[in-house]
């Protein structure tokens, strides 16, 4: 994990400063410092819309109830909201670098259905998401990766090979790993299909209830990732 910038500045306090204080400003500084050990572990979500929230309140999207979960399960975290609306794989991997400041931990990536939508080769979709993940590895952060499930829109071959490419990756990489956004969420009567009761209007996003379902799914494996 990389030291946080209070931390750093805490254990770069010159040894000599100690030796002139008292005990008592000895425990007061250790005080000062002791947030910055006991700091939240800081994840970046780098997704699309699924992730932004797109048609929800700001507190009902699933970064929101994701860190409202893992704070009721006693693991709070802090997860910065890197979700774009109708992005891609090579969107998430133009941006990834920037998006990674100092205090990111860890990192989830949940990218590919837009590349699905748009019959984007799975050849070309693996090498994007393989830069992002070589990218926060290199970095040292804890990765985790929401895999998405192909349509049968482009035919049997690609789906075989786009549905592929997330679990690979993920052994590659010792990624956590969540098979899908919407496993929690699948009919029983149309198991390829998410229930429309947890879903928008446009029957492509989840609504609030959707989230949460998501969330209860999703949740135990962050917990994995930020534990670690």
């Amino acid at each position: 994990m990389r030291l946080k910038p209070n931390l750093k500045k805490c254990l770069t306090t010159r040894y000599g400063v100690l030796q002139h204080i008292s005990k008592s400003a000895v425990v007061i500084f250790l005080l000062i410092c002791q947030p910055a050990f006991a700091e939240r572990p800081t994840v970046l979500a780098l997704g699309d819309s699924l992730t932004q929230g797109y048609g929800l309140a700001q507190d009902d999207g699933f970064v929101p109830q994701l860190m409202q979960w893992l704070a009721e399960h006693d693991t709070p975290a802090h997860i910065i909201n890197a979700g774009v609306s109708g992005d891609t794989t090579a969107g998430g991997l133009a941006r990834v670098e920037w998006s990674l400041t100092e205090d990111v931990d860890a990192m989830i990536v949940a990218l590919g259905s837009n590349d699905m939508l748009r019959g984007i080769s799975p050849d070309n979709i693996y090498r994007n998401m393989e830069s992002i993940l070589k990218i926060g590895q290199q970095l040292g952060l804890r990765l985790m990766i929401i895999g998405v499930r192909a349509s049968g829109n482009f035919g049997p071959i690609y789906k075989q090979d786009f549905d592929a490419i997330f679990p690979k990756l993920a052994n590659a990489y010792h990624a956590e790993y969540a098979v899908h956004f919407f496993e929690n969420l699948l009919d029983p009567t149309q198991p390829s299909q998410p229930a429309i009761k947890y879903l928008q209007g446009d029957r492509m996003h989840p609504n609030k209830k959707g989230v949460r379902k998501a969330v209860e799914t999703i949740g135990p494996i962050v917990q994995q990732l930020i534990s670690e």
